[in-house]
């Protein structure tokens, strides 16, 4: 039997946001700071909502587990948790915040739209991250991102002028900042479970061009769903242990499979390029020159 489709709040801005939790009424009409220790119990609101908003928290003294990855870890200390513009949120009843403390910021895309940071906060990957992948803080992280959100809090509370916003999304570049430097950091202090997705990847790659048949031309997408984690997850964890990114090792997995075939078939170039998945040849010549300084035809002939 077809389920109902799941009915859903559109936030589409600020005051709207506020209004649905219950919070005070915004300041400033892109941007609002709520202190989570003072209206903890408006949390569970109900239903889900989709956000065209981003949305940084720091949540302290949360009881219970939480999941990363495939493992639980018990965090008594900070969790930051990030959400992009476009995403479908609900929160989770398992966790108590009966203690819970911290802050959420929430701002509108058009305060950024002006400045540098409109581009570059859409390179953050955590920001499309899934909720298990939250940034796990130690005590004098957490001290840090509370002294940046210190200012932003201060500059919230002032009369508007015409330096206000041009403040604002100076404090916010310097807090995406520091937490860009503990996500890195996070990669890094969990390598026993990161060096284990990493194994997992590379054996799947390898299974994926041992395969004999015509395939379709493997995705990030693809290696990300059956390693339970996001796009940019996957890509920046890799870039981190390994220096290139997924889209680059399945790069260098098709220039390899390719080697192999204008080796040991007879396959000509077009015949080589739909084998290995690609709709145009002209599209595989381009990358296996990109990739080795030869079209494919030059390869072979300078390997025999």
């Amino acid at each position: 039997m077809k389920q109902p489709a799941k009915e859903f709040t559109v936030l589409a801005s600020v005051s709207d946001f506020t209004r649905h939790f219950g919070f005070p009424a915004p300041a400033h009409p892109l941007l609002t700071v709520i202190d989570l220790a003072q209206h903890r119990q408006l949390m569970p609101a109900a239903g889900p909502a989709l956000r065209q908003l981003y949305i940084i928290s720091l949540k302290k003294n949360l009881k219970g587990q939480m999941q990363y990855g495939r493992q639980s870890y018990d965090f008594s200390q900070g969790v930051l948790a990030f959400y992009a513009p476009g995403q479908l949120c609900e929160n989770n009843d398992s966790l108590d915040i009966s203690e819970l403390s911290g802050w959420m910021l929430v701002f509108h895309p058009d305060l950024l739209h002006r400045y540098p940071l409109g581009k570059k906060i859409t390179g953050y990957g955590f920001f499309s991250y899934q909720v298990h992948e939250a940034l796990h803080l130690s005590e004098r992280e957490e001290q840090v991102l509370d002294g940046v959100l210190s200012g932003i809090r201060h500059e919230y509370g002032q009369p508007t002028d015409a330096f206000s916003q041009d403040v604002l999304v100076s404090q916010l570049d310097v807090l995406l900042s520091y937490a860009n430097r503990y996500y890195h950091r996070q990669f890094l202090t969990r390598r026993p479970a990161e060096h284990d997705l990493l194994t997992r990847f590379e054996q799947l790659l390898t299974a994926y061009f041992a395969q004999g048949e015509t395939q379709p031309l493997p995705s990030v997408q693809h290696f990300a769903d059956a390693l339970h984690v996001s796009p940019a997850y996957l890509s920046d964890l890799l870039r981190t242990l390994t220096g290139q990114t997924t889209q680059q090792h399945i790069h260098y997995g098709l220039i390899e499979k390719a080697k192999q075939l204008l080796l040991t078939t007879s396959l000509t170039i077009n015949e080589t390029a739909f084998q290995l998945g690609f709709e145009y040849p002209q599209y595989f010549t381009r990358l296996f020159k990109s990739k080795t300084g030869l079209t494919p035809a030059a390869f072979r002939i300078a390997a025999q």
